[in-house]
């Protein structure tokens, strides 16, 4: 179909004076993965309930597969699925009792049904789990369930709020692999997520910080937004040696990565003066060198200058 899936212009949300959704503007293309990141409280759950005709906009125009959020709600709802960041399902219902249950929902009865239950629980691996209840499934198979029960009308457009949180690596993965599938058969998928490596896993991803959209792109295009120069610091001591850089001059951000640090620095220059504070404070230096930034580098960078700007 052509156009976009979702064109979004100066969208805001306000709960009495507090702005929750600051003005974004952003458009999805049919059949790609997008990926909606931000650290909880940015906006990224009332973003995704006002594209999916459940809260109403403040200001500002949102337009899903055609059709206005604000004045045409029961049109949007009917033609995507959603899956909730918390677990929405009926805990005392199997997994078949479930999806029968979403099915009738959106009026899919009889073989249709059935064709598109088995198909489900055939492609998200629910086979070994369809007579158990929602409350008993393990946690990467209870959002399995989940995804499924919104798939059940085949929707175009999908909409995922954190569809990973509380996962372990491995399973979270495993869900990727799920996304990628969908995506493969033409599906469009909105994903909100606060881990910053999925962003990876997209097509193109927003960054969302304080309800403000700080940055757009393709992983590649929002990685080279990086500010500054990106050194990884290797040392006898990461705690004493934040201590020591954090005001110095030259140095943009510090900020510890399990057993080094990562630099953000104005330039490569900074180096020489970075050696010698360490090692007249009797820290000693094993490596010093640039790295790319990742997604998490750039997020934190943009966020620091945000809260400067703030001041």
């Amino acid at each position: 179909m052509p156009g976009a899936a979702i064109k979004v212009e100066n969208l805001v949300r306000r709960f009495g004076d507090f702005i929750a959704v600051d003005g974004i503007s952003f458009t999805v293309d049919r059949g790609e993965i997008f990926g909606f990141l931000g650290p909880n409280g940015s906006g990224k759950s009332t973003t995704i309930r006002m594209l999916c005709g459940l809260l109403a906009p403040s200001s500002g125009k949102a337009v899903v597969l055609g059709s206005d959020v604000a004045k045409e709600s029961e049109s949007v709802r009917a033609q995507i699925g959603y899956m909730s960041q918390l677990f929405s399902l009926y805990p005392d219902l199997t997994v078949d009792e479930n999806l029968e249950f979403y099915a009738g929902i959106y009026g899919i009865n009889g073989r249709l049904m059935k064709d598109r239950k088995e198909k489900l629980v055939e492609k998200l691996g629910l086979g070994g789990y369809r007579k158990m209840l929602a409350s008993s499934l393990p946690g990467g198979f209870r959002q399995r369930l989940a995804l499924a029960c919104a798939l059940m009308h085949d929707p175009g457009l999908i909409f995922l709020d954190e569809p990973t949180a509380g996962m372990d690596p491995l399973a979270r993965r495993v869900f990727w692999e799920i996304i990628y599938s969908l995506a493969k058969e033409g599906a469009t998928i909105f994903c909100t997520t606060h881990y910053m490596d999925e962003a990876e896993y997209c097509n193109r991803m927003a960054l969302l910080y304080a309800g403000r959209l700080i940055a757009e792109g393709t992983p590649a295009k929002v990685r080279e937004m990086m500010r500054g120069v990106l050194l990884e610091l290797s040392c006898d001591s990461i705690y004493r040696a934040e201590s020591l850089l954090v005001d110095m001059p030259g140095i943009v951000e510090v900020t510890p990565y399990g057993m080094r640090i990562h630099l953000v620095v104005s330039s490569m220059d900074s180096v020489p003066a970075i050696k010698e504070k360490l090692e007249s404070g009797g820290i000693k230096v094993s490596d010093i060198k640039r790295i790319s930034p990742g997604i998490e580098d750039v997020f934190v960078s943009l966020m620091r200058e945000q809260e400067g700007a703030a001041k």
